[in-house]
């Protein structure tokens, strides 16, 4: 199903969206990871686009959407939860299922805890976290900052789409199209000629600014609703130690939270074959069922919600 490229202000900044699907439907979240885009959820959009309206946000500093003036202040997940609060606003969307990659997760976890934006707590019907957890593993951190901290300009798109090749191979299996278009998403010419991936460098100002933005039991622990936590069998980033403690504690407890293990990936998932496709699909549906069966909550209404934005 095609989908529509959309520019929307939210909390001062221009953010781009792609829309799938028809806007009476049940509204998914799809975010992507750190220093990616959008575009990364084509697949995943596609496939509950007959069944939801999906929406996939560029993050503020990536891919289509303004850069920040303020990157210390911006580039953080306080902000992130912020923006994402706007976006729900503007595209009056009531409530959504979410779905985010590696920083996406963290970003729908502080939103699903309401402890930054509370208005939010109660328009997150479901979380799925695609290779993220309340902690992150060191390693693993500074492995991205060395190659997201100062990308790398190219003199083609081929030898760009290498490169690509060469630092999301723990991504699992993408077909050539996947990767053209992966490339052809995140790029942007230079001055010079040249290209580069498409983000603001700026972006990694959130680890000296802020760094320990993604240490978030305190977030994970005050969710009431259903989480997937989707693991790279091989990632470096979410360790099997940091799963088994989100069973034992948070939604976990409570029974909302299950675990699985993607074969034959690391840090992240692509969201791109059909066995990581349908199990997405079948948490999404029996988090619809729960919620049938359960005693309707009210939602605060849209003026409340822009009321509690604008404090916040």
């Amino acid at each position: 199903m095609p989908f529509k490229s959309q520019y929307v202000s939210c909390a001062g900044r221009e953010i781009h969206y792609t829309e799938w699907g028809a806007q009476h439907r049940d509204a998914v979240i799809a975010w992507h990871g750190l220093a990616r885009t959008g575009r990364d959820m084509d697949e995943l959009a596609a496939h509950l686009s007959t069944r939801y309206r999906v929406i996939c946000p560029d993050t503020i500093g990536r891919g289509l959407s303004q850069w920040s003036p303020r990157p210390p202040q911006e580039y953080c997940l306080r902000f992130y939860a912020r923006l994402a609060a706007a976006l729900f606003d503007q595209l009056n969307i009531e409530s959504a299922h979410w779905i985010g990659t590696s920083m996406g997760g963290a970003i729908g976890t502080v939103c699903a805890s309401g402890l930054f934006q509370p208005g939010m707590k109660a328009r997150i019907q479901s979380l799925t976290l695609n290779d993220n957890a309340p902690q992150q593993a060191d390693a693993a951190i500074n492995r991205i900052r060395a190659y997201a901290g100062c990308p790398p300009a190219f003199n083609t798109m081929l030898e760009l789409e290498a490169f690509f090749r060469m630092i999301y191979k723990p991504y699992g299996w993408l077909s050539d199209a996947q990767w053209r278009r992966l490339t052809e998403t995140s790029v942007r010419r230079l001055p010079d000629g040249r290209v580069t991936p498409h983000y603001d460098p700026a972006i990694m100002q959130q680890f000296i600014s802020h760094p320990d933005d993604y240490l978030i039991w305190d977030h994970y622990d005050e969710i009431k609703v259903p989480v997937l936590c989707m693991r790279g069998a091989h990632s470096d980033l979410v360790l099997p130690e940091t799963t088994q403690e989100m069973m034992r504690r948070g939604p976990g407890v409570m029974g909302l939270t299950q675990v699985v293990e993607i074969e034959g990936c690391g840090h992240a998932p692509a969201l791109n074959v059909p066995d990581q496709l349908e199990r997405i699909t079948a948490f999404l549906d029996s988090t619809v069922i729960s919620a049938a069966k359960a005693i309707p909550r009210r939602l605060p209404s849209l003026k409340e919600r822009k009321k509690s934005t604008a404090t916040h």
